[in-house]
């Protein structure tokens, strides 16, 4: 029985180019037939399959493809997923850590940060503009992207219309492995210039526990009564840890 032609026929020759040269030039070397046709496989598998059809080793190596044009890559990936965790872990690295891995340079950060940053405008496209109570677990997704993984505290504030409808999230500030600094004068100052109804404050807690602490408390309990005075509804504080994230209004916090 004749096979029919099939995608992976043409796919090791689809993608050959699309890999900058590790040396340009007329030197250049070809890219060795047994790499070439695993990322053919590979990229074959997650076209017809999804992310959901790889491994997290897998996507890795995929983000490494263009980074690494001309080296296996496996060896990589699997030492990026088990210094960070998971894939999230890896592209959510600090510039520092990351460069600390051996065999991780320029090339690779960049690949990397790429993918985190296209998360985050993904996410944040998926709650900009929209209805807050209508888009909470896309809300709730969008500050765990950004957030979650951070190595030092940051705190933002989303600020919301007369509808409850998100027109600005913006980062306030940024502080250490356990304390940010926080004026509720710049905050409700902020709210005003954005002609903002409503705020959701949002901070990180590193360390992965989102339990607040007395600091937390006393500091939302200032911003509420400086947002009460100016006829400004504070809806929630957010904390977000590694995987679960508390909410001030849901604790009876506020």
């Amino acid at each position: 029985m004749t096979r029919g032609p099939h995608f992976s026929d043409s796919q090791a020759a689809l993608f050959d180019h699309d890999e900058a040269p590790a040396r340009p030039g007329p030197g250049a070397q070809k890219l060795p037939s047994y790499i070439r046709d695993h990322r053919a496989r590979l990229r074959e598998r997650f076209l017809i399959g999804g992310a959901e059809a790889l491994p997290d080793y897998e996507l890795m190596e995929l983000v490494l493809f263009r980074a690494i044009p001309r080296r296996d890559v496996k060896p990589l990936a699997r030492l990026l997923l088990e210094t960070f965790g998971d894939f999230n872990g890896v592209v959510s690295a600090p510039l520092h850590r990351l460069k600390e891995v051996n065999g991780v340079g320029e090339a690779v950060v960049t690949e990397l940060k790429i993918v985190e940053a296209a998360a985050h405008r993904l996410a944040r496209s998926r709650v900009l503009r929209k209805q807050v109570v209508s888009s909470w677990d896309a809300l709730i997704d969008y500050c765990q992207t950004t957030m979650s993984h951070r190595d030092t505290e940051q705190f933002r504030i989303l600020f919301l219309d007369r509808k409850n409808v998100l027109i600005a999230d913006e980062p306030q500030a940024r502080g250490t492995v356990d304390h940010v600094p926080v004026y509720p004068r710049e905050v409700v100052k902020r709210a005003l210039e954005l002609n903002a109804s409503a705020l959701i404050l949002v901070h990180n807690h590193p360390s992965g526990d989102p339990t607040p602490s007395q600091a937390d408390i006393d500091m939302t309990a200032q911003i509420q009564v400086a947002a009460d005075a100016l006829g400004i509804t504070l809806h929630d504080h957010l904390v977000i840890g590694k995987s679960r994230e508390l909410s001030f209004r849901s604790e009876g916090l506020l």
